[in-house]
């Protein structure tokens, strides 16, 4: 697989390529239990290396979001991003979650980054995303983003259909504006996104988590639903938040917390047939999702140079058929999800 093939988004203009970044590893997750440094955070310098080591290598697609680092994944992003021919890639940030100062008062920079401590805030109005993009904008030192995803609308279950509509409302007002190319969610789980292509005209999903080689939920009703409309799917989270990427004799995790034994079992299974045929689990992981016509892009985040890296040789790598056969014979992966 060429992990630098461009593929479009609809006919929003915008192209990404097969691989992208994903940018929660850059510089850290949320800071939801005011612990400003969890999820394998990387430091300033770090951090500023990865995004320009994958641009140099052909990595255009890069993905970020308010939430990641409280801000700091964007600043980071944008030191390198706002730097580079603007048409020469393409990026991905998010909204529903302000950042709002821990102390108004105080606005004095904790970091490297140049930002304040920040505390988050769910808004799904159109005066809360619309603040939400513009904070983002400056941030990442960019006149626009190319693609806007309504993040973790469905965070909380009963309010999910409600927030979703509120917020894809003013998102499409905002591409209609033209501060935006292309609109979607960015969510976990794909009930939600499932209903709402059906009652807006969205160009993208980032779904993480639910269409890989491990788990494919997603696959009898969402996947296809997106190829009938016309939408695209961008999916985080290939390897499961480590369960396919890690040391499956040591504890690993799925979806970010301990993974259950019934999944490392499927999963050793699974590494057994890529054992047999000398291929790196990672890779068969990795091009299993962008086999699929309505996957775009796989957007794996990297915590080291070695990461990035790997996750570009994974992409790379040459499997036979016959591994995908073997799969599909011992009902590991359903026989009609797509290989390469």
């Amino acid at each position: 697989m060429n992990p630098f093939e461009k593929v479009s988004i609809g006919e929003t203009g915008v192209e990404v390529t097969r691989l992208g970044l994903g940018g929660a590893p850059l510089a850290g997750m949320a800071a939801f239990d005011e612990d400003y440094e969890n999820y394998l955070n990387r430091s300033f310098a770090e951090a500023l290396e990865i995004i320009q080591t994958a641009y140099k290598m052909g990595i255009r697609y890069f993905d970020t979001a308010p939430l990641y680092g409280v801000g700091r994944s964007e600043v980071r992003y944008g030191r390198i991003l706002s730097q580079l021919p603007r048409d020469s890639f393409s990026l991905s940030t998010k909204a529903s979650r302000l950042l709002v100062p821990e102390d108004p008062d105080s606005l004095d920079p904790y970091s490297e980054d140049g930002i304040p401590k920040y505390k988050v805030e769910f808004d799904f109005s159109a005066d809360g995303l619309q603040r939400s993009l513009e904070a983002s904008m400056k941030r990442l030192h960019l006149d626009y983003t190319d693609i806007l995803f309504l993040h973790d609308s469905d965070f909380y279950p009963e309010d999910a259909e409600r927030n979703s509509i509120e917020g894809l409302t003013a998102l499409l007002k905002l591409r209609d504006s033209g501060l935006v190319k292309a609109i979607g969610m960015g969510v976990n789980h794909w009930e939600t996104p499932a209903s709402m292509i059906k009652q807006f005209d969205l160009d993208v999903i980032l779904l993480a988590g639910r269409y890989t080689l491990l788990d494919q939920t997603s696959l009898p009703e969402f996947i296809p639903l997106c190829l009938e409309r016309g939408v695209k799917v961008v999916i985080g989270g290939p390897y499961n938040s480590g369960i396919l990427a890690r040391d499956l004799n040591q504890p690993v995790t799925f979806n970010y917390e301990l993974a259950p034994e019934a999944l490392v079992d499927k999963a050793r299974r699974i590494k057994a047939v890529c054992d047999r045929h000398q291929i790196d689990l990672k890779a068969a992981a990795l091009q299993f999702i962008i086999a699929h016509p309505a996957v775009a892009s796989a957007i794996p985040g990297s915590a080291s140079l070695e990461e990035l890296e790997e996750n570009i040789r994974m992409a790379q790598q040459e499997i036979p058929s016959d591994l995908w056969a073997e799969l599909k014979s011992e009902k590991l992966i359903p026989d009609e999800a797509p290989t390469p």
